[in-house]
């Protein structure tokens, strides 16, 4: 059953990515930190809710990471269109991003379909990302001041943006390859 309750918060989350960067560009910063927040208390219920009623589905599976992905790397370009966050900084984690999905991609390509699986530095740099992101929104929202926390988080993303992005190509370096069509 592709319409589980889990699966219909998931896509209202991926529904809520264009009005989240609408609302960065027309600088409603305030309304925007809230649809984040409000995006990210969603992910943990329709987790919990796919669990507890046994409601996991492949759809959810793919449709999960992408809404997830879709809102964090847009309000990150976002925030850097409007001088939140630095660009540099944006086009670090969409270029991680891009070059993730493009290695997943050059791998089936190639007839070597990876095992997906996060590493621990890309768990821990998603957080890092989302509690960034969170702060930026807050701040600049509510125009609150804490350039420090500020800026000691945009060095903790960079620098574990860039040791996600090395894991993942160091570990599709050292995966054993076959050859398609050996054996046969």
């Amino acid at each position: 059953m592709l319409l589980t309750l889990p699966n219909l918060i998931t896509l209202a989350r991926l529904c809520a990515v264009p009005a989240t960067i609408w609302l960065i560009l027309q600088h409603r910063l305030d309304t925007a930190f809230l649809v984040f927040v409000g995006a990210g208390i969603s992910d943990g219920i329709d987790g919990w809710l796919a669990r507890v009623r046994n409601a996991r589905s492949a759809l959810g599976a793919i449709l999960d990471p992408v809404a997830d992905k879709a809102l964090l790397v847009s309000v990150y370009v976002a925030l850097a269109g409007i001088g939140v966050l630095p660009d540099w900084l944006a086009i670090l984690v969409v270029f991680r991003d891009v070059v993730i999905v493009g290695g997943i991609l050059v791998l089936w390509v190639l007839g070597q379909p990876p095992a997906i699986k996060p590493l621990l530095v890309s768990k821990l740099n998603t957080a890092l990302q989302i509690g960034l992101a969170a702060l930026a929104l807050l701040l600049a929202g509510f125009r609150l001041a804490a350039d420090g926390l500020l800026d000691l988080m945009i060095c903790a993303v960079a620098l574990s943006t860039l040791a996600s992005g090395a894991a993942y190509v160091t570990a599709a370096l050292r995966r054993p390859w076959s050859t398609p069509g050996a054996g046969s």
